[in-house]
């Protein structure tokens, strides 16, 4: 009998993301057999990638318990690469120093990131962004809507 699985898309967007103080936002949709939850959330001074990070694991910290079937649905590569190419076997060994040597970027979020996914029995699957995927859309509205939410 096959168990049953949380499905999360999650999205982060950056207006102004190469100027200072410009306005990030995250935002996923969780669905757990006929429930669906949604969040969002944003902060200024902030990257995309960084909010893309902080959505995967907003989403994955609202999980009860351990060992949660999950798979996570992402249009961001440089979230669903790092993961599913295992970068961070690499980057642990080296002391978080990334293939030229310097500090990983975001390393903050992506320990974060490892703390949850290890909880837990997580996939994640890359999508493609603006492509029509309801739910996919969905997050990427709720990342839009946090950023308004900031104001100027």
């Amino acid at each position: 009998m096959a168990r049953d699985k949380v499905i999360i898309y999650c999205d982060g967007a950056c207006s102004g993301n190469q100027f200072k103080g410009n306005r990030g936002g995250w935002g996923a949709v969780l669905s757990y057999r006929t429930e669906v939850k949604e969040i969002h959330g944003g902060e200024k001074n902030t990257t995309n990638q960084r909010m893309e990070l902080i959505g995967s694991i907003e989403a994955l910290e609202r999980l009860k318990g351990t060992g949660v079937d999950v798979e996570v649905y992402s249009d961001s590569a440089y979230v669903v690469n790092g993961m599913q190419q295992k970068w961070y076997e690499r980057w642990e060994r080296n002391g978080w120093l990334n293939y030229h040597k310097k500090p990983v970027e975001n390393r903050d979020l992506w320990e974060r990131l490892l703390a949850v996914v290890r909880k837990h029995n997580v996939v994640f699957v890359k999508v493609s962004g603006h492509s029509g995927i309801e739910l996919n859309e969905r997050a990427d509205e709720l990342a839009r809507l946090a950023i308004s939410e900031l104001g100027s």
